[in-house]
C-alpha cells in the first residue's frame, strides 16, 4: 500500500481525492492522509515519516507555503529514502516551478489537477 500525504488548505480537497481514488483506496492500493497546513504536515511527518511514500503539496497556503514545507522536509529528513514530493499550484509560473525543483521537488502539477494523469503516475510509482 502506498501511503500518500496530501497538504492543501482547501478542505474540499479530501472529498475530491477520496472520490477520484475510491477504487484504489477500497482495494488497498493507496492510503491518503490529509493535512490542511504546512505546519500540520510537518507535525504528521514527525510521527509517521517512514510510512509516507509520497507528499502532494499545494504551494500557496496561509502560514507556511508549500515551498517552505518542501525545504523543511528535505532539511529535516535527509535520511533515505526520502518521500517523493509533488508540488501543486493554481499558478503555473516559472519562478515557483524553478524554486520547487531547486528545493528537491520530484514533480510539479497545476490545478485543476488532472486526476487521470496523476493516477497513472501514482500507479507507475507503486509498481517501481
Amino acid at each position: 500500500m502506498m501511503k500518500i500525504l496530501v497538504v492543501d488548505d482547501e478542505p474540499d480537497v479530501r472529498q475530491l481525492f477520496e472520490q477520484r481514488f475510491r477504487r484504489e483506496i477500497r482495494s488497498g492500493v493507496f492510503s491518503f492522509t490529509f493535512a490542511y497546513s504546512g505546519e500540520a504536515a510537518l507535525e504528521y511527518l514527525h510521527d509517521h515519516f517512514s510510512e509516507v511514500v509520497l507528499i502532494l503539496s499545494d504551494i500557496n497556503m496561509p502560514g507556511m507555503s508549500g515551498l517552505e514545507l518542501l525545504r523543511r522536509i528535505k532539511q529535516e529528513h535527509p535520511a533515505p529514502p526520502p518521500p517523493t514530493v509533488m508540488m501543486i499550484t493554481a499558478y503555473a509560473d516559472q519562478e515557483s516551478h524553478k524554486q520547487a525543483m531547486q528545493l528537491g521537488a520530484n514533480d510539479f502539477l497545476t490545478k485543476p489537477v488532472d486526476f487521470s494523469a496523476l493516477k497513472e503516475k501514482l500507479i507507475s510509482m507503486d509498481k517501481a
